[in-house]
């Protein structure tokens, strides 16, 4: 069966990975900070911090954003689940934005009209399939009312925004996201990203990934030295040293940590992303290529294929006009070992949240895009004769 999306692997990949086996040092180590790095690196941010999960960096990045109880953030209804369950997770209610027809992210004048209540706090555009939104304009909006952005860039590392510059680099936003499932532009088994600019949430984001807690160093608050009086010397100094042992724990925090042997396969993955990169742009043209003629077919995105991380290729398929149904057309391409899928189901109509009040009724655009929506194959065991 050809998956409708598969990661690439090859032996330089699982050796970065026996080596950390080896080391005797499997998890928070010296492979961590080397991944940060390079994400950090590529992107243009300054800041990047490697967790367990997108969805793990998702909800981190909400409670670094201090969005609560009786807050509401704005974000897509065409996105997978993760979007809008972080907005839940720190107790505030999503709002759901319409999408474009033409970019399937969501649609900037509807995002205007409903940046409307003063519950608002903040934005989290996604970047569906790789394509980015239109930031600049998102920011616009945002700065004008007073509203924070984080994106979610699970599907677009790689991508680049109009101005030509890396998604990551958070020229638009305080904080981006972005992750590491097999699926994804490059793998790490499983694990995610937040990159930002600003110190302090670096910080407190380090903080969270594990327990909240803080250790081995002078930015715990309180402790070292104020006018050149110590302050807390009780139990965490020595002789006008931190105790060597000594931690606290200053939030309370989850254990979102990512380990070294993830890391080191993401390392070893990084290497080869222009390569991806470039690989899924040869798929996405022969597809092009393929469906331009066929007359009940509807190319989605054409216009941005090179701005693009190109993580999925989605098409509109008239399944009146064939006379099939999706799912029975699905059934005949696994018949012959092709796997295809639908991204997404939106979110209002997922029984959870239709519980707390929303339906797909209230976004037209997404809910006629369900209908024709046909997920094709992006499939990297084609790689393998091109690496």
């Amino acid at each position: 069966m050809i998956p409708y999306g598969k990661h690439y692997l090859d032996e330089v990949d699982i050796e970065a990975v026996v080596s950390v086996l080896r080391s005797g040092s499997l998890t928070q180590g010296v492979k961590v900070a080397e991944f940060e790095k390079s994400i950090s690196e590529y992107t243009g941010s300054k800041y990047a911090v490697a967790v367990s999960s997108g969805t793990a960096a998702l909800h981190l990045a909400c409670i670094v954003a201090n969005i609560g109880k009786g807050d509401t953030v704005l974000t897509t209804a065409n996105t997978f689940v993760a979007s809008a369950n972080c907005i839940l997770y720190v107790g505030a209610k999503p709002v759901f934005v319409d999408i474009d027809p033409k970019t399937l992210n969501l649609d900037i004048d509807e995002l205007q009209k409903k940046c409307n209540a003063s519950t608002m706090k903040a934005i989290i555009p996604v970047h569906f399939s790789g394509l980015p939104c239109d930031m600049r304009r998102i920011k616009k909006i945002a700065d004008s009312n007073n509203l924070q952005i984080i994106e979610d860039a699970s599907h677009a590392l790689g991508a680049k925004y109009k101005d030509g510059s890396k998604v990551g680099n958070c020229r638009y936003s305080d904080m981006t996201v972005f992750s590491f499932h097999p699926v994804k532009g490059i793998t790490s088994g499983e694990g995610g990203v937040i990159t930002t600019n600003n110190n302090e949430h670096h910080q407190r984001l380090l903080q969270l990934r594990s327990h909240g807690i803080c250790k081995g160093n002078f930015d715990i608050p309180g402790i070292g030295f104020l006018d050149n009086n110590l302050v807390k010397p009780h139990s965490a100094m020595d002789d006008g040293e931190l105790k060597m042992w000594y931690y606290e724990m200053q939030e309370l925090g989850y254990n979102y940590r990512i380990t070294d042997i993830q890391s080191a396969l993401a390392i070893s993955q990084m290497k080869k992303i222009d390569n991806f990169l470039d690989r899924r742009r040869e798929l996405v043209a022969s597809y092009d290529k393929a469906f331009q003629s066929i007359d009940f077919i509807s190319l989605t995105q054409l216009s941005w294929r090179e701005q693009s991380s190109n993580h999925l290729y989605v098409v509109n398929i008239d399944f009146g006009k064939i006379g099939i149904s999706r799912h029975h057309l699905m059934k005949k391409l696994a018949d012959k070992g092709i796997g295809t899928q639908v991204h997404y189901i939106p979110v209002p109509m997922q029984p959870y949240y239709e519980q707390l009040g929303f339906s797909c009724e209230d976004y037209p655009i997404t809910k006629n895009y369900l209908r024709f929506l046909f997920l094709c194959i992006l499939n990297f065991q084609m790689m393998s004769n091109k690496m």
